[in-house]
């Protein structure tokens, strides 16, 4: 988000998990900053895990994968705790953007923006960090599921890892748009090196578990 656009509204998490998918994607096309791109890579995350979740409820209960009824069970645990952090991040992640949007419209030389604009810079970067370290673990959750799981449903599979991999380049993305904002070289070092890292991490996974789903 660049400096100056409109006010954002607080996020409804209630209002996103209980809204018809029309109006999610009316809210998100809608000339407002928020849900954004930040909101987007959280709902993306949890479409991926919701996803990952139908192959579980396809695979647990089948006697084929009886010895793999632990892991089965662990994911689903797992999958629906992605789904609802990935839900509160894309909240996390309005609230940052709120929180810098009033400070830039204070002016450059107010006792208010100098001291609260540090704080501000953190937490837009702390949310979509948060949301890619997620996106990893999802991954892993996936790829955990791979031979564990109903062959029948593994585009499902390889489509979740798709979601969760589109997720954190998208997390990632909005780390690096506040980077510059950083003041501090070596935090700003630290940062670029964690996007880069996720982005290489996260699509090694994806396409481990797509050539594993496509040689099944």
């Amino acid at each position: 988000m660049s400096p100056g656009a409109p006010e954002p509204r607080e996020l409804d998490l209630a209002a996103i998990e209980a809204a018809p998918l029309g109006d999610v994607l009316d809210g998100i096309a809608a000339k407002r900053p928020v849900p954004g791109g930040g909101a987007v890579a959280g709902l993306m995350h949890a479409i991926g895990a919701a996803l990952g979740g139908m192959v579980v409820a396809y695979s647990e209960g089948r006697a084929s994968l009886a010895e793999h009824a632990d892991r089965l069970a662990t994911s689903r645990t797992a999958l629906l705790r992605h789904r609802l952090r990935a839900v509160e991040l894309a909240a996390e992640d309005a609230r940052a953007y709120a929180a810098m949007n009033r400070l830039w419209r204070l002016s450059d030389d107010d006792p208010q923006r100098i001291e609260g604009m540090p704080a501000a810079v953190d937490a837009a970067i702390a949310a979509p960090r948060a949301t890619a370290e997620l996106g990893l673990e999802l991954l892993e959750v996936l790829e955990g599921l791979v031979g564990r799981s109903n062959r029948h449903l593994g585009s499902d599979l390889a489509i979740a890892a798709i979601l969760a991999e589109a997720a954190v380049r998208a997390a990632v993305w909005n780390v690096r748009i506040n980077l510059p904002m950083l003041e501090d070289d070596a935090r700003r070092g630290d940062a670029a090196e964690f996007a880069d890292a996720s982005l290489k991490r996260a699509g090694e996974a994806c396409r481990r578990i797509e050539q594993a789903v496509a040689d099944a």
